[in-house]
């Protein structure tokens, strides 16, 4: 039996291809079950049309064994083959094929006419036509012109590109059924909550390279006995109630130095590198799980494919300036625990600063400094480009953080953007026009009933194209459902808000002078 919002995904997949044509991608936060989607759509395709053969790609095997597994519980004599040389199974030709990219890349003969495509972790796809993915995608549209692409991610987003349907993309829309705060809210995955720490990394030194930070000179940077020593001590104190604590660093010795200085402390660790042998890795995680080890360090082998759902602090010793990767990371102390209701994140490495919440993360666009243009910024409220020496958004009034100075310190941030304050307000009227700083903006003003407070301002991005626009239509439905209005870029959306009934309440959120609102009721409200 599927969750509802689960359906929700199928539901909004199957009316999208009755509606459009492009390649769509389902947004699911990590933790969401994104195989039992998987598995449900192939049962559906497959047993309405046999026909139809699909082809499921990842980039590990043990999200394919993780995706087959589930495969196999909602269709026991389901038609699948398995093509992955690190599971050592090479079966294609049946009507469900779940492999390895790195197996099939040059195999598109052997997979013949393939109707639909899955792409997991589909943010890994190339912008351009490069790739492996790319490439095969190509040689099997050359087979069958009408393949479709569907991919699924939690991060929709890479780095130095922007979102994965920015141009040039091979996905066309993102469906996003539930965000990772309805998951939390309604018990599905635990809550992210930070404590600020006192070691912090000096970067000013650290180089970048295609929009990532030089992993040498990181290393470099970061992997320091004194900084190792204090990084230690403070997951000895702080976490000293938590049981599972899953480590990021930066590189193998970076893993291996941190493994040392917290067993130097009396806790028991391990760690787990690129090149940890298969049999070695699996009795670690094994024993994680168990809880018989309890801090695992990694270098970048952790973030995606592993599920141990115990994490309960995730000390995050990994600087990264990709969005996605930080999400990742994360994103495994998400799981519902058994024996703790939320996941610690200790951040050394000021990735909260840097990305912003992790429900609601800031996706940087590329500058574009080629050909002579001006370089640019995206404007985190408004998502329009601004060059970058402006001090205020020109579209919004969005004011951006003066630069950085070189020695700057890193700044630990909250994690999930429910660690704000928030505010509740009753309201007496609300008005809405069209806002026009260089592209039109739908605005609301929502006036409060004492007539002392916050005149609250809300602003929906809907004529701006690519994810601002999508954004803004998904939070624009949550004020015309519980309406009864049409929601649609075929109505005259502002002529059905313009004699609405305003809400008789609202929750919202200060993020510097703008307002985010979280909630809105139109309950009646009692007196006492």
């Amino acid at each position: 039996m599927l969750r509802d919002y689960q359906q929700r995904a199928l539901d909004m997949l199957f009316g999208y291809f009755e509606q459009h044509s492009g390649n769509p991608c389902l947004v699911l936060p990590t933790g969401a079950g994104k195989s039992h989607i998987i598995a449900e759509f192939c049962k559906l395709v497959v047993s309405t049309y046999s026909d139809q053969r699909i082809l499921m790609l990842t980039h590990v095997k043990e999200l394919i064994e993780q995706n087959a597994s589930k495969m196999r519980q909602h269709w026991p004599d389901a038609p699948l083959g398995i093509y992955s040389a690190g599971l050592r199974q090479r079966t294609a030709g049946e009507a469900i094929t779940f492999a390895g990219i790195q197996s099939v890349a040059k195999k598109a003969d052997l997979l013949g006419w393939v109707d639909i495509v899955l792409i997991d972790e589909a943010h890994r796809i190339n912008h351009a036509a490069e790739g492996n993915y790319r490439r095969l995608i190509d040689q099997l549209t050359a087979v069958n012109p009408q393949l479709k692409v569907i991919g699924l991610t939690a991060t929709p987003y890479r780095l130095g590109h922007g979102y994965i349907t920015d141009a040039p993309a091979i996905f066309t829309d993102l469906l996003e059924p539930i965000s990772v705060l309805d998951l939390v809210n309604q018990g599905y995955l635990a809550p992210l909550r930070s404590l600020a720490t006192a070691t912090k990394f000096d970067l000013s030194e650290v180089k970048k390279r295609g929009g990532e930070y030089v992993e040498a000179d990181l290393e470099a940077a970061v992997n320091r006995a004194d900084l190792n020593q204090s990084v230690a001590a403070e997951i000895f104190d702080k976490a000293e109630q938590r049981q599972s604590i899953l480590v990021f660093c930066v590189g193998v010795a970076h893993a291996f130095a941190m493994r040392d200085a917290l067993q130097a402390l009396g806790i028991r660790a391990e760690t787990i590198v690129g090149t940890t042998p298969s049999d070695e890795r699996a009795q670690i995680i094994a024993d994680f799980k168990a809880g018989k080890i309890r801090a695992l360090t990694n270098a970048n082998v952790l973030t995606t494919g592993f599920d141990a759902p115990n994490v309960d602090c995730i000390a995050a010793c990994r600087p990264t300036l990709s969005t996605s990767l930080y999400v990742q990371m994360l994103g495994r102390g998400t799981r519902l625990k058994e024996h703790i209701n939320d996941c610690l994140v200790l951040d050394f490495a000021g990735v909260t600063y840097t990305h912003g919440f992790f429900d609601d993360p800031l996706v940087k666009k590329p500058k574009k400094t080629e050909d002579g243009e001006a370089p640019v910024k995206a404007c985190p409220e408004c998502h329009m480009l601004c060059h970058t020496a402006v001090r205020q958004c020109p579209h919004c009034g969005y004011e951006f953080p003066p630069p950085k100075p070189p020695q700057m310190e890193l700044k630990i941030a909250p994690v999930m953007s429910d660690e704000f304050v928030q505010y509740g307000i009753r309201i007496r009227d609300w008005r809405w026009d069209i806002h026009n700083n260089g592209t039109d903006m739908l605005r609301v003003r929502y006036y409060p009933h004492d007539m002392l407070g916050d005149v609250v301002t809300e602003y929906f991005t809907l004529w701006h194209g690519g994810a601002a626009s999508y954004r803004a239509w998904e939070a624009l439905k949550k004020i015309m459902g519980p309406l009864g209005l049409p929601c649609s870029q075929d109505d005259d959306i502002y002529a059905h808000l313009h004699n609405a009934p305003p809400p008789t309440s609202i929750t919202y959120r200060k993020e510097g002078r703008f307002f985010r609102v979280t909630s809105r009721s139109w309950e009646p409200i009692r007196s006492i």
